[in-house]
């Protein structure tokens, strides 16, 4: 099967945690009839996005949202790219973390942002991940009858070197659940989109929660699908919406034929130094 259907869902987040995982059903029964494969939710759409509330909405694996996540995927009979929450693992420590599901509802990945998003922006907005937050430590692949996809997670996508070493691993799409804030999103949005598609002749798709002008941490929106030619397949505005896309893996394949970046890559020249 090479073409496959993908749906990212825009939606608002609200300070109670069962609350947003509730809403997730709703969304899911609107799009139940367009039979999509791939459902993918903006980062942090369970938790305000405010370091200091991750602790405190934090759960390890396994915990209420996980469980009720998984039985989504499960029911819906969907792969579940399940935005990403607060994730605290046994020694404490949090991490931003995306767990991916199967039609089955097995967990069949989890991607811990690797890149933290510690900005200073003169004239602009400061963020202090780090603060709060552990970073990960890989990139993640996982597979799926359509073949391997990635996953990454907003701040990961400014670094070229992860999005390449994932379609190294053979990705054919990669899913990032963002927050673009206010001043970095009308800048590097959809350019971050387009390049990294570009670059890595690949699928990208970004979900990004819908904007709230009262919040401390006001979201870009604008959840976008960019193709392997870098073009933007579709882009909804920031208001809540669902953006439903289809990937066609032997596009992918011919454009990969036509412009040979990858085969022309020289692994010999390039090194990466510290």
């Amino acid at each position: 099967m090479n073409k496959f259907r993908a749906a990212a869902i825009q939606m608002p987040t609200v300070e109670d945690k069962m609350e947003n995982i509730k809403a997730v059903r709703h969304y899911l029964e609107q799009i139940k009839a367009h039979k999509v494969d791939f459902v993918v939710l903006p980062e942090m759409f369970c938790c305000p996005y405010q370091t200091e509330k991750f602790p405190e909405y934090a759960e390890e694996e396994g915990g209420s949202v996980w469980k009720a996540l998984s039985a989504y995927a499960k029911e819906y009979n969907i792969y579940l790219v399940a935005g990403s929450v607060p994730e605290k693992d046994d020694e404490g420590r949090v991490y931003n973390t995306c767990y991916i599901f199967d039609r089955q509802g097995v967990q069949i990945g989890k991607h811990r942002k690797t890149h933290l998003f510690d900005i200073d922006i003169k004239g602009g907005q400061s963020f202090k991940e780090s603060d709060t937050l552990t970073a990960g430590n890989s990139g993640t692949v996982f597979e799926t009858e359509f073949g391997r996809m990635g996953v990454m997670i907003c701040f990961d996508i400014r670094f070229p070197e992860f999005a390449r070493m994932m379609v190294n691993d053979g990705a054919r799409m990669i899913f990032v659940p963002a927050a673009f804030n206010m001043t970095t999103g009308p800048a590097h949005w959809e350019l971050s989109f387009r390049t990294r598609a570009l670059d890595n002749q690949i699928y990208m798709l970004g979900c990004a929660p819908a904007r709230n002008p009262a919040a401390s941490y006001i979201s870009w929106g604008h959840s976008i699908f960019t193709d392997p030619w870098g073009r933007v397949r579709g882009m909804l505005d920031e208001s809540e919406g669902i953006l439903i896309c289809e990937a066609d893996l032997d596009y992918e394949n011919e454009i990969r034929e036509q412009l040979p970046l990858l085969k022309a890559r020289r692994n010999d020249v390039y090194r990466i130094e510290k």
